[in-house]
């Protein structure tokens, strides 16, 4: 059963206790690593064997396996992702950067060029249930961003084909190419190349321990989104609540991984009894709820606080990937909210709306780095390049302050780059 809290009776690490992952599987994945930069391909498909119990000859998706998966998937579903690919997009769209020039003084031009990469990698997790929705929120802002091309990795099953969900939300996104395979050999094909996968400039996505810690390693040779933990949900919620509403949306994240986290923060000792007992009756009719029921009884709590004040206090210090603010007027508590990956405001707002076909991306900060990172966004498929240019002129006017700052660092070639161009004068 979910324990109930009183922030300011119990000790503050009870309140803040986050889960930590105990399993190490850096040796495993390093190996993995080494083996798929030295094997190529054929250790690709010795770990689909192995792994995934997938006895297969191709890694690349062909256009008739496409073919054969659209026709699979109900066509009510390939309608629902063309809509939530057009709510994704319309949002992301508006995160586009553009480059800018400064020309304000004599002589000098200066600038900045928004560059996409040429190459993202995405990676799609298969196991325990399959996410189409992931698809969309990683491939669209790539997309968006302008990236050459995308290519995606998902791990096959036993018969050597992709579930036909994960095939129509990439049609529907417009990817480039889809291999079969997955886990830490999956993100090492990514990073190095393989004869049939090709090495990509920025890998995205979420996966198991072993896909973290792969990105984990191979970041340096490319750059990656981030290393996402099992998932959160906080709900701050007034006594208005409907606790048959808060419980659901509990269990929502509850039921991704027995490691996930849901945390309920109210002002209101009635709301968290209802919503303690709410979540017991609910439980049992999940499909997923032995997977919900190690979530709830190892990570979930209920912390009761003063008033919502204080309870946004505390959602700021968990900094939660999910924060739900089922509260009259949540717009009066906006700006107080500093660490969330994403706020779904009002009693309205299911987080699931979020996962789905709001449009803002799902691909979330984990584990308090919402503290300082982002949600996956155009930004994460595009870098910066400047430039500058300076004319005889404008250099004459500032060579000089130049060599002396450069004197003070005692980098005399510095100081001397700066004049030595006056002095072909003298």
């Amino acid at each position: 059963m979910i324990p109930i809290l009183t922030y300011g009776q119990v000790k503050n690490e009870e309140i803040f206790a986050r889960v930590e992952p105990k399993v190490d599987v850096t040796g495993i994945v390093a190996e993995i690593i080494a083996t798929v930069r030295e094997q190529g391909d054929a250790a690709l498909l010795a770990y689909n064997k192995k792994f995934d119990g997938a006895d297969m000859e191709c890694l690349l998706v062909t256009p008739d396996e496409m073919a054969e998966a659209l026709a699979a998937v109900d066509p009510k579903f390939i309608g629902i992702l063309t809509r939530a690919a057009a709510n994704i997009r319309n949002f992301h769209e508006k995160q586009v950067r553009n480059s800018f020039i400064v020309n304000d003084q004599d002589g000098i031009i200066m600038g900045q060029k928004v560059i996409p990469v040429d190459r993202a990698g995405l990676y799609v997790p298969g196991g325990t249930a399959a996410y189409p929705s992931t698809v969309l929120m990683d491939a669209i802002p790539a997309k968006i961003a302008g990236v050459r091309e995308v290519v995606m990795v998902t791990p096959p099953s036993k018969d050597g084909k992709v579930n036909p969900v994960i095939l129509a939300a990439a049609h529907v996104a417009g990817i480039d190419r889809i291999f079969k395979v997955g886990g830490a050999q999956a993100v090492a094909a990514l990073a190095y190349g393989t004869e049939s996968v090709p090495r990509v400039d920025k890998i995205v996505g979420p996966g198991n321990a072993f896909v973290a810690e792969a990105k984990r390693q191979v970041y340096g040779v490319v750059s990656i989104d981030m290393i996402a933990g099992p998932s959160e949900i906080l709900i701050v919620a007034d006594g208005k609540s409907n606790p048959r509403h808060v419980a659901a949306d509990l269990l929502s994240q509850a039921e991704h991984d027995k490691l996930a986290s849901a945390v309920l923060v109210t002002d209101s000792a009635e709301l968290a009894s209802a919503v303690q007992a709410e979540i017991e009756r609910q439980i049992p009719l999940l499909e997923r709820a032995e997977i919900a029921r190690a979530s709830i009884d190892n990570n979930g709590k209920i912390i009761v606080a003063e008033d919502i004040r204080v309870a946004i206090d505390i959602a700021n210090e968990i900094a939660p990937e999910h924060l739900e603010l089922c509260v009259d007027a949540p717009f009066d508590y906006l700006d107080s909210i500093r660490h969330a990956g994403s706020i779904f405001m009002g009693r309205n707002c299911p987080e699931a709306l979020g996962d789905y076909m709001a449009g803002p991306n799902h691909t979330l900060p984990t584990s308090g780095t919402a503290r300082f990172s982002s949600p996956l966004s155009v930004d994460d498929f595009v870098k910066k390049t400047q430039y500058t240019y300076f004319t005889r002129a404008a250099l004459e006017n500032v060579a000089r302050d130049v060599e002396y700052f450069a004197t003070k660092e005692g980098l005399t070639a510095h100081a001397k780059s700066a004049v030595v161009r006056l002095e072909d004068d003298q």
